[in-house]
């Protein structure tokens, strides 16, 4: 005999039939049926996460309810400093892409803003959205901003 042979054996030894309850004294099982006797748990079935008429721990919870959780429009944009994009190669457009290849944002992240600081020095395509001081940085520096995706 095979290997798998023997395997299907043991599996059908080891499957064991549903305990039949309430059918007869012989089975073992009768009255009750295990569920002891009187209270709640013995007379029906009692819902997930019912806590006997106490407020369920999904209901205390204040957060991460609703709709609005994965809500794109309420996910605040990453803050990127002016003075990062110093790194970059001079003459880049800078995308949300760009921003990954370069390790200055997480893949996770899906908006960015860039913010004013230090000074930038080179001279940069800017197509995220940007803080007015940033702009004023960015174009001091000779780049451009156009319409960010």
């Amino acid at each position: 005999m095979t290997k798998q042979g023997t395997s299907l054996q043991l599996a059908k030894l080891v499957r064991r039939p549903k305990k039949r309850l309430g059918r007869g004294h012989g089975s073992g099982k009768v009255k009750t049926s295990g569920r002891g006797t009187k209270g709640q748990r013995a007379r029906g079935k009692i819902r997930i996460g019912f806590e006997g008429g106490q407020l369920q721990l999904i209901k205390r919870l204040p957060l991460l309810r609703g709709k609005d959780r994965n809500n794109s429009r309420s996910a605040k944009a990453y803050p990127v400093s002016v003075d990062k994009l110093n790194k970059l190669p001079a003459g880049t457009i800078v995308t949300l892409e760009t921003l990954r290849k370069y390790h200055m944002i997480d893949s996770a992240v899906k908006k960015v803003k860039v913010l004013g600081g230090k000074a930038l020095t080179l001279k940069l395509e800017v197509k995220v959205p940007v803080s007015k001081s940033a702009q004023k940085a960015i174009e001091k520096a000779g780049g451009s901003i156009s319409s960010h995706e």
